[in-house]
């Protein structure tokens, strides 16, 4: 599923995102969403959430 769209993504979801020292290489990183940050229903880079792995912050490319 998409990670531009707030709707598609729930608590505790399984998601690939990108943390921002690994946008340049576009390296992902796997978890579960702890948090979704990002108030507005769509957003063109990813949807910002923290994982529940080490408080990792990023934006959702892919809904698992």
């Amino acid at each position: 599923m998409d990670g531009k769209k707030r709707a598609n993504i729930k608590m505790g979801a399984l998601v690939d995102i990108v943390l921002k020292k690994d946008q340049r290489s576009g390296k992902l990183t796997r978890g579960h969403v702890k948090r979704i940050l990002t108030n507005s229903a769509q957003h063109p880079h990813g949807i910002k959430v923290m994982l529940e792995e080490q408080d990792q912050v990023g934006r959702v490319q892919e809904v698992l």
